[in-house]
């Protein structure tokens, strides 16, 4: 049975926080024994004046759009006391991100549908207006794909870093049990993850399974240098531990 496929496995769990948790208990659910070990964590933006300025203007009222590609920078809006203006719409690049959004209060006006990613917000982008501002707060790693994008398409852009992603090193006890194999699968939730994993634990032994949330994700993990088994078509917690559920059932 599915439910059971991850029965004893010792899965590593890049994140810690509400993510890590969250993950945790979903693996639990199918058996799975989780080791939450994480692998980045988050720090204030290195450009304070310009994101205090950004955050200004978008309570102002000064931006149509406002482009919101994690959850993090949900935090940041809250911690930053920002004010988001009826007027202004609100796009989220995923439902990870939207319901962060709507637990905080604020409306969510556009997901892309086929896409969750800053590739599938600019593609699916569905306001043209003339003269359409939008704002759209980043990890300072976050590549230029989104305010790219929205720029080609005649769209006033302000990209601001909202926070940093900062490695984190991982305990000895970890590295060792990822190297001999005793952790059997790691999930990978994002570029910065997939670079730290590559930094810190390669090479995986051959056995290691890599599951990646979403195709931008597993094409990071790629580029850093690792194998990629498993893809979550959704960005999801969820969706991420029931294809490594249904990979490993097969």
């Amino acid at each position: 049975m599915v439910s059971k496929a991850l029965n004893g496995l010792r899965v590593l769990v890049p994140r810690g926080g509400h993510w890590g948790d969250n993950v945790a208990a979903l693996l639990r659910d199918y058996s799975a024994v989780p080791v939450i070990a994480p692998l980045i964590n988050f720090a204030p933006s290195a450009n304070i004046p310009a994101l205090a300025n950004a955050f200004h203007e978008l309570n102002d009222g000064q931006f149509d759009w406002l482009a919101v590609t994690s959850a993090t920078t949900v935090d940041v809006l809250i911690v930053s006391g920002v004010t988001i203006p009826e007027h202004t719409k609100i796009a989220a690049v995923g439902e990870t991100t939207a319901a962060a959004l709507t637990l905080a209060g604020h409306r969510v006006d556009f997901v892309p549908e086929f896409d969750n990613s800053g590739r599938g917000l600019v593609k699916e982008w569905p306001d043209r207006t003339p003269g359409l501002r939008v704002l759209t707060p980043q990890s300072n790693l976050a590549d230029t794909t989104l305010p790219e994008g929205l720029g080609a398409l005649g769209i006033e852009v302000v990209s601001v870093s909202a926070y940093s992603t900062v490695g984190v090193p991982v305990a000895d006890k970890v590295r060792e049990d990822v190297a001999s194999g005793r952790i059997s699968a790691v999930l990978v939730s994002s570029g910065s993850v997939a670079r730290q994993v590559a930094e810190q634990l390669a090479p995986l032994p051959d056995t290691t399974i890599v599951a990646c949330i979403g195709p931008r994700t597993a094409f990071d993990a790629r580029a850093a240098g690792l194998t990629v088994h498993v893809i979550a078509e959704d960005r999801s917690s969820a969706s991420l531990v029931e294809t490594l559920a249904e990979y490993l059932g097969r």
